[in-house]
């Protein structure tokens, strides 16, 4: 099964980072209230990054590692992929 990170932009200008099978489906469940807790103080804005091709090892791993960079760490992770 292939594996996905992802970074969603939220109403409060902040970045919320994931892992799923289905970018899609999980940004729904974010909107809807399904998804993480994360999203009862503010809300799901748009995918603004993904990385696919992950295993499930890998996509955690690579999880951990954006979620421990900074807020402009990840803004130049995200610019650099719109290039």
């Amino acid at each position: 099964m292939k594996w996905a990170v992802y970074i969603i932009e939220t109403s409060d200008n902040s970045y919320y980072t994931g892992i799923t099978t289905d970018i899609q489906r999980r940004f729904n469940e974010h909107l809807t209230g399904k998804g993480a807790k994360f999203f009862n103080t503010c809300q799901p804005i748009t995918v603004l990054y993904q990385e696919s091709g992950h295993t499930r090892s890998s996509a955690s791993k690579r999880e951990a590692e954006i979620k421990s960079m900074t807020h402009l760490e990840k803004k130049k992770l995200i610019a650099s992929k719109s290039k």
